[in-house]
């Protein structure tokens, strides 16, 4: 019987879990909210996190009903994330695992979230979209580690989307820029032509975004294009783009599984919106490839939250 507190503060959210063996016992969070239209800054969640760890650690032990000396092993992401945040919880884990004379596990925020995706979903072996406000690549298990066959070169999709376009198009921040972009995309009719930016195994999002900066303005004050069209223009075209390189991957290594995994947050507010459209053109390219499934983890399994450290670790602890 495996018993860890997991603590991950990549972000904005601050999470606590303690799981048993693959149960979670408890999982509370905060989140840092700041005022729409505004990005999170490193300091200041910092400062947040710094101000609300305490209280989170004991509710997530009261919630659990378990007691320090209880526990076999205290875990926390390392990274990837925010500097700041990341700092905070990385001392008071090592400070909680010198008090209570425990093992401490650094857990890698990227491989949590794909290893709760496999789990939660059953994928056996599969290619892996892996996309977020930070992070678009292509991953895949081989050779007894995570490897990257492909991904961005420059700025990551969410960050394409949630805090840059949105921005150019002036598009409302209540209760997302993702949600809002999301729902307009569904109302486009009209297709406007945008750079495909593929090369080889990776994708490039920042000229696609340089280009729509520079015409967007123009297009919309004309009434030739609507913000919904260009929502839906730029969603096809970038959707287009990883799933090519994903179909790629499969291909090269010869499986027929794959697994989308879209996670919170991005770097202003979510990007969860996007996964029923993005899922979607993999659902139908899967389709389309005879015998091969996709699959997708839904949104429950798509947050920072401290069981997904505490998971994750669980199999490193028992190892």
């Amino acid at each position: 019987m495996v018993l860890i507190l997991g603590m991950e503060g990549s972000a904005n959210k601050l999470g606590v879990g303690v799981v048993r063996d693959g149960e979670v016992l408890s999982n509370p969070r905060v989140t840092y909210v700041t005022p729409p239209g505004q990005g999170f800054k490193p300091t200041e969640t910092a400062r947040h996190h710094q101000s609300h760890v305490v209280q989170v650690v004991k509710r997530a032990l009261d919630e659990a009903k378990v007691t320090p000396e209880e526990l076999d092993a205290i875990a926390y992401t390392k990274g990837p994330g925010m500097g700041g945040p990341l700092q905070v919880v990385a001392i008071v884990a090592r400070v909680l695992a010198q008090l209570w004379n425990k093992p401490i596990i650094g857990v890698n925020h990227c491989v949590a979230h794909i290893e709760m995706g496999r789990q939660v979903t059953g994928a056996k072996s599969p290619i892996v979209l892996y996309v977020s406000g930070g992070n678009t690549q292509v991953i895949a298990f081989s050779g007894g580690k995570y490897r990257i066959f492909g991904e961005t070169l420059d700025i990551a999709l969410g960050n394409c989307l949630d805090s840059r376009f949105a921005r150019v198009i002036n598009l409302s921040n209540d209760p997302s820029p993702g949600f809002n972009i999301e729902k307009a995309a569904r109302e486009g009719v009209k297709f406007y032509e945008l750079p495909y930016a593929v090369k080889g195994m990776d994708v490039s999002f920042a000229g696609i975004l340089s280009y729509l900066k520079e015409r967007a303005p123009k297009l919309l004050s004309s009434g030739e294009y609507t913000q919904a069209d260009l929502c839906f223009s730029l969603q096809e075209t970038v959707f287009a783009m990883v799933v090519e390189i994903t179909e790629r991957a499969m291909a090269h290594c010869d499986t027929k599984v794959c697994c989308i995994y879209v996670y919170e947050p991005s770097p202003l507010f979510w990007f969860l919106p996007y996964l029923e459209s993005l899922s979607n053109k993999l659902h139908i390219f899967a389709n389309f490839r005879i015998s091969d499934r996709c699959w997708c983890a839904d949104r429950r399994f798509s947050l920072s939250f401290g069981q997904l450290v505490s998971l994750c670790s669980c199999d490193e602890f028992s190892e």
